[in-house]
């Protein structure tokens, strides 16, 4: 496989696995690319590696921007913006984490809190109580856990879990 083989792939492959952590897979593509490329990219490169419209790089770029994941420089004498991407993995990986905590768990752990004022002594008011309290723990759980993963080091990180994995 030469490199534009294995460079389509990581792009194709990065598509693929950006669905599963919360975005679409034209945006996990854009950031691939960038994460290949050496330079900044424009949004017209953009366009032109990936076969995508201009609104669609635009607003999938500015989505990577949202996320902490791609950001925007300017250089001397150019009017045209560039772009690209965090190269650091793991600072790639916490900001993932980032992101999707702050998008998915902490609006659920809003909404717990307000499911856990419902009050009603019927059957199925306790069942419902007892299913909301049970949630509400594993939630916070993981948002703990979350809690302690973006506080720690890379190094920090794969001692513990090496230690997990001899257990």
């Amino acid at each position: 496989m030469n490199l534009q083989e294995g460079q389509q792939k990581f792009i194709e492959t990065w598509g693929t696995l950006g669905s599963n952590w919360g975005i679409n897979r034209t945006m996990a593509q854009i950031h691939a690319l960038l994460l290949i490329s050496p330079e900044a990219k424009t949004a017209d490169e953009i366009m032109e590696a990936l076969h995508i419209s201009r609104g669609n790089t635009n607003m999938n770029v500015r989505a990577l921007m949202d996320w902490g994941l791609v950001f925007k420089t300017l250089k001397t004498g150019e009017r045209k913006e560039y772009f690209y991407a965090e190269k650091d993995m793991w600072k790639v990986a916490m900001q993932v984490i980032k992101e999707r905590r702050r998008r998915e768990l902490e609006p659920l752990l809003g909404t717990m809190s307000s499911l856990k004022a419902v009050q009603d002594e019927s059957a199925e008011g306790k069942q419902f109580a007892s299913t909301v309290q049970d949630l509400d723990q594993v939630i916070a759980k993981a948002d703990n856990t979350l809690e302690l993963l973006l506080k720690a080091d890379e190094n920090w990180f794969i001692n513990n879990f090496l230690k997990l994995l001899k257990r």
